[in-house]
């Protein structure tokens, strides 16, 4: 992205972007969790453990934090969740476990599960306490390809059960969308990269970076060299508009400028239009909105062909991005992006055929989802583009098993991925056993 008169660095001052990219939801003092978790009925057949993706039980760690006993808690969410610390900051609870907790009423707030769970497993990640060991040295060896949630907890999972694991991760941190892909006020403090370094602590998984599959690393080799093989390798590559102008200068996938947000050391840095577009309604359009306006944006406008029922973007995150100072317009296509060899404006079709909405705009992100990047699997079954896995996340071929984002029924969620590892490594492990 160019900079020139419209687009430039350092829009705010340096204290007035920390201050904007502070913890979004600030943790609980002791007393706070403990007034918190006393306003749980310890429901018999909780509706929030349902709601899990994960099936913590919710009720059983919220009971420990009001008898005091963290670690405890801890133990009860992470053997559940391995990554229950970064689904605290970045889950949807509010369309999860918050929604359907007996306490959500109109009279009433519902618990606030996020930020006790955080609670519990925070104290964990700081101190570095290890609450797992490893099971007896099984010597088997299982590839697992994708160094993002469902990677990581099949790893995990994998280790405890006494198999090694190597993860082979085309970023040059793992974490996936955890380091990359997530609003930087939503984990702050290096949160992501502590939490793939007490996953790896376990020991019996090996992290190789900057190592993808394809050419050079074929599945075909990983099947001779390895028991078995994990997918989790997400969604590479962003979708098009199909649009003219679609190519000008200022034109950016949203996903790489919240990756680039992300890995800098000084945001201030990072050049920001003073009139954006965002294209999309889902997560990764909110974050990129709101962290423009944090970082100085002086008009941002986020557009969504549909309305706002139909947003991937929960009700909260919608919320948040009109407190935060962005337009949102429903129901409007994006027909053409203007300009010179740079981006001026967008021109937008309206649901009723006969109107037109024009937007200036110095920046357009896209941010209409992802695809999946051609790795030569080609041999899986797909639907959608997406592989085909049963309930145990087997694929159709032998030996190889699939999670996160990449499977039919991924819903890009950090809690979802982490269950499909957790599934996969299940199963992976029962395979091994009878071989």
């Amino acid at each position: 992205m160019t900079t020139n008169d419209r687009i430039a660095s350092g829009r705010l001052s340096k204290a007035e972007v920390e201050e904007n990219f502070s913890d979004l939801h600030p943790p609980l003092n002791r007393s706070e969790a403990l007034i918190e978790a006393d306003r749980c009925y310890f429901c018999y057949d909780a509706p929030c453990t349902t709601a899990c993706p994960t099936g913590i039980d919710i009720p059983a760690f919220i009971q420990k934090i009001r008898s005091d006993n963290v670690q405890g808690s801890a133990q009860t969410i992470l053997n559940e969740n391995i990554m229950g610390g970064m689904c605290a900051r970045v889950c949807p609870t509010e369309i999860l476990c918050e929604e359907a907790c007996v306490r959500n009423t109109h009279e009433e707030k519902p618990v606030e599960i996020g930020l006790l769970q955080r609670y519990a497993t925070d104290p964990i990640f700081e101190s570095n306490t290890q609450l797992f060991t490893r099971a007896a040295a099984s010597g088997k060896k299982v590839a697992v390809v994708g160094g993002g949630p469902a990677g990581l907890s099949c790893a995990h999972r994998l280790a405890t059960l006494g198999h090694d694991a190597v993860i082979f991760n085309r970023d040059s941190k793992a974490g996936g969308l955890n380091e990359y892909g997530i609003a930087a006020y939503k984990t702050i403090n290096n949160f992501a990269q502590a939490e793939v370094d007490y996953i790896l602590s376990i020991g019996g998984i090996e992290l190789r970076n900057n190592t993808a599959l394809g050419d050079k690393l074929p599945l075909s080799e990983l099947l001779q060299d390895y028991d078995a093989v994990f997918l989790g390798i997400g969604l590479a590559d962003s979708n098009s508009l199909g649009i003219e102008g679609e190519d000008l200068d200022g034109v950016v996938n949203a996903i790489e400028y919240i990756a680039e947000l992300r890995q800098a050391e000084d945001k201030t840095t990072l050049p920001v239009g003073r009139n954006v577009v965002v294209i999309g309604g889902g997560m990764t359009a909110i974050d990129v909105a709101v962290q423009s306006k944090r970082l100085g944006a002086e008009q941002v406008h986020m557009v969504y062909r549909r309305g706002p029922e139909q947003m991937s973007a929960s009700v909260f995150e919608q919320a948040l991005a009109q407190t935060s100072g962005v337009t949102i317009h429903h129901w409007a296509s994006p027909q053409k992006i203007a300009g010179d060899g740079h981006v001026s404006a967008v021109d937008f079709e309206l649901a009723s055929g006969d109107e037109t909405l024009r937007l200036d705009a110095d920046v357009v992100f896209k941010a209409i989802g992802q695809k999946m990047r051609d790795d030569g699997l080609d041999v899986l079954q797909r639907q959608s583009g997406r592989f085909v896995v049963d309930e145990n996340q087997k694929t159709s071929m032998d030996r190889v098993w699939a999670g996160g984002d990449c499977v039919v029924g991924g819903d890009d969620l950090t809690v979802s991925a982490v269950q499909h590892g957790k599934v996969a490594a299940v199963a992976i492990d029962q395979h091994l056993r009878k071989a």
